[in-house]
């Protein structure tokens, strides 16, 4: 019995006691050290919040940044500035600089951005730490006390205003050094912009070293430079920047340069070389005019040309259009056509786009679409299309009508003399005749639209509108930007045509569409007189029948039978039949040159009433000018059946 107490007291001393002590000190320090675990990780999520900035720009800072040291301790909070009031303007300048340095201070996290309140750092730590405060005196243990948090929210403050410091210089100095390197790089661009002329450069002067005597003279030096030229061609190819050219341009171009060197040395005939150089510029010269001519021919040529979307669509609705009943093939509101009180419009076209656009953006703008009646006349070929066209897609409360020219049973060769002319073997002659030696070089004057009598028929107004006294004139190539109703109550001053001067321009004036050679037209017309734009004309059509207008136009025309007087067109005639008879409109009115000026004032377009595509490139071809394909494009509906069945893209 005794032993046994002795052995288990030793074994108490040795084996117990230590384990208890070593528990002991254990716990105590695994307490101490998750006391300052938790404060380190306390002072990481701190430092972690954002600033309300874009968290992918912390990517950009260079590596030196990470030798900053991050903010420790805990950031002040709103209650934490009563007890130091000394340190508000310091605080102010704080709450200043979050703002510099928001962009810096983000972090790179992924999460979705919540509101303002949420998303405040102080707000949020100063929940943490009453969070913490109220666990610690549930515990027992000693909350932070205010002049604690302030301490450590000075320190923190004075660490965050060194960092944003020293962050706004780097990034100030990088701002520098990116634009400093920039600027070089454009510099070395510059300089490497120019290898492909260089190279291009060097061949003109191998080739005129080729052919002078002294190289033919020279067979070593002449097989040396052919070898170049062909080097330096194949280096070219078909390369029109420095990007394109191969790796070893540079040494093709060293080498040729070396060979130029030694030309050089060889030529002593320097009136030679000066009369070669001079067949080469006269040369290219010539193959200049050439191109050019062939560039307008083609140009003339896209304009004349149909695209095949716009030859699609009248076939798809003349099909659509006889498949209708008689009943169907009717307009509403046939009886306005011949109030003069409504306000009318005159369009003659074959293009069925074209007029929608005209009619859509005319009946958009006006104030009351439904005193507005458009006349539409077009050819035989176009008209169950055009008609077609408007039925499935009538303007809305305006009231339309579509004619076709051949029931105009009197406009005939013996009443017109243009009908006559047009018909006669000499236009058929001038027109189809393509080599021979007097023919005009002037393409524009060539063209076959002059052979329609749909554009002669602007000088028959009052025949087909006999009932009207107003009539407003639109081309099919014009867009409505205003409401034209105020046309209608302008006061012509006894007038007939009411259109807009085009003075501003040489190219404008009479002495540019008349022949005034012709003792005719230099008698009765005044060279320099101003020109006015056909394209958007109020016609009083009283006074018209007064003066007698028609009858004026078919004399001159007769006159003109051998087109001694004017080339084709419609701009002359009028011209001469209104000279004297126009009140000039305010040219806010109607701008011209969108088919064939790019640099028309944009602010003169956008006051316009009537904006127009006169000229070759039209708004419905590839060759419009693209940036005023928007003002036409926006009236065209291009999710219509139709549109999409014959595949019409804006």
């Amino acid at each position: 019995m005794m032993v046994r107490n002795v052995v288990i007291l030793m074994l108490f001393v040795t084996v117990i006691a230590p384990i208890i002590l070593y528990t002991d000190r254990l716990g105590s320090i695994h307490t101490s050290s998750s006391s300052s675990s938790a404060r380190d990780e306390f002072a990481q999520d701190v430092t972690a919040f954002p600033f309300n900035a874009q968290t992918g720009h912390l990517n950009l800072l260079p590596q030196e940044l990470s030798t900053l040291k991050e903010p420790i301790g805990v950031v002040y909070s709103d209650n934490s500035t009563k007890s130091l009031p000394e340190t508000k303007e310091s605080e102010a300048s704080t709450n200043h600089s979050h703002q510099v340095s928001a962009r810096v201070l983000s972090t790179t996290t992924n999460e979705p951005d919540l509101s303002q309140k949420k998303d405040n750092p102080i707000v949020q730590v100063t929940q943490t730490l009453e969070q913490g405060n109220q666990l610690l005196a549930d515990s027992g243990a000693k909350p932070a006390t205010s002049e604690q948090n302030t301490y450590n929210a000075s320190q923190n403050t004075e660490i965050k205003l060194d960092q944003q410091s020293t962050q706004t210089s780097i990034k100030v100095d990088q701002r520098k050094s990116v634009k400093t390197i920039s600027e070089k790089n454009n510099h070395e661009t510059t300089i490497l912009d120019g290898r492909v002329r260089h190279l291009k450069d060097q061949l003109i002067r191998a080739k005129v070293y080729l052919s002078l005597p002294a190289t033919r003279n020279n067979p070593h030096f002449a097989r040396e430079i052919r070898l170049r030229i062909k080097e330096v061609q194949r280096a070219l190819a078909d390369a029109s920047k420095d990007s394109d050219l191969p790796r070893n341009a540079n040494d093709k171009s060293k080498a040729m340069e070396q060979t130029l060197a030694k030309g050089k040395q060889i030529q002593d005939d320097c009136a030679a070389m000066v009369k070669k150089l001079r067949a080469m510029l006269h040369s290219m010269d010539e193959q200049l005019r050439v191109h050019k001519k062939q560039t307008m021919f083609l140009t003339q040529l896209t304009a004349k040309t149909v695209p095949k979307g716009l030859h699609c669509l009248p076939l798809r609705l003349t099909t659509e259009y006889y498949s209708l009943n008689s009943s169907q093939r009717n307009f509403p509101n046939q009886e306005r056509l011949e109030d003069p009180l409504l306000y009318h419009y005159a369009l003659f076209s074959d293009n069925v786009l074209a007029a929608a656009v005209v009619v859509n953006s005319t009946v958009t703008h006006a104030k009351d679409p439904a005193n507005h009646v458009f006349h539409i006349v077009t050819d035989r070929l176009n008209y169950a299309a055009m008609r077609m066209w408007f039925l499935v897609n009538p303007p809305g409360k305006a009231t339309i009508q579509v004619q076709n020219i051949e029931e105009f049973t009197w406009l005939n060769s013996s009443y017109s003399p243009v009908l006559k002319q047009l018909g006669s073997a000499s236009m058929i002659d001038y027109y189809f005749r393509t080599h021979r030696s007097n023919s005009d070089s002037n393409l524009k004057f060539r063209n076959p639209k002059y052979l329609s009598i749909l554009n002669h028929l602007r000088f028959y107004l009052p025949e087909i509108f006999p009932k009207l006294n107003k009539v407003l004139f639109l081309d099919d190539d014009i867009v409505v930007q205003k409401d034209l109703t105020g046309l209608w109550s302008l006061d012509l001053k006894g007038n007939v045509n009411g259109a807009v001067e085009t003075c501003g321009e040489s190219f404008h004036r009479f002495d540019r569409y008349l022949n005034f050679s012709n003792p005719l037209i230099s008698k009765n017309f005044d060279p320099h007189a101003c020109g006015w734009a056909y394209g958007m004309n109020v016609f009083d059509l009283e006074q018209w029948k007064k003066q007698n207008i028609t009858e004026l136009y078919h004399r001159w025309q007769k006159l003109n039978h051998d087109r001694q007087l004017w080339k084709l067109g419609t701009l002359p005639p009028g011209l001469i039949t209104f000279w004297k008879r126009t009140y000039p409109l305010d040219r806010s009115w109607h701008v011209l040159g969108l088919g064939y000026n790019p640099s028309v004032n944009q602010k003169e377009i956008d006051r316009a009433a009537v904006i127009h595509y006169n000229g070759n490139m039209k708004p419905w071809l590839e060759i419009g000018i693209p940036k005023y394909k928007n003002y036409w494009a926006k009236y065209v509906d291009y999710d219509h059946m139709y549109m999409r069945e014959c595949n019409i893209n804006p």
